[in-house]
């Protein structure tokens, strides 16, 4: 061991923190699961196909996100990952856990 790159580690633990305190407003969380939802429309699944309606983040540490939809269980979960990697380029979560919780609108 040499030690290198240990200066490197202070600001990038720092960012991560900060990206797992981070609030994200409700608006602009809705613009982006719009436009990832017309850039990639979702698959059919389970004998019907997902309709996100509205999005919200409930909770940090970790970023939590409720989508509200017509069917929770027509979410796949490699469509998850799709949304989870769309929040996470958007909004710079490098380094940290998100969770994404489908419920049906009421």
């Amino acid at each position: 061991l040499t030690g290198a790159g240990v200066q490197d580690l202070l600001p990038l633990i720092n960012h991560c923190y900060e990206a797992f305190h981070r609030r994200i407003p409700t608006p602009v969380l809705n613009d982006i699961v719009r436009d990832a939802q017309d850039m990639n429309p979702t698959p059919e699944f389970n004998h019907g196909r997902l309709k996100i309606v509205f999005a919200e983040e409930v909770a940090v540490c970790p970023p939590t996100f409720v989508m509200f939809c017509n069917n929770p269980k027509t979410a796949h979960f490699s469509y998850t990952r799709y949304l989870e990697n769309r929040i996470r380029d958007s909004f710079d979560f490098e380094g940290t856990p998100i969770r994404i919780i489908y419920r049906a609108r009421k």
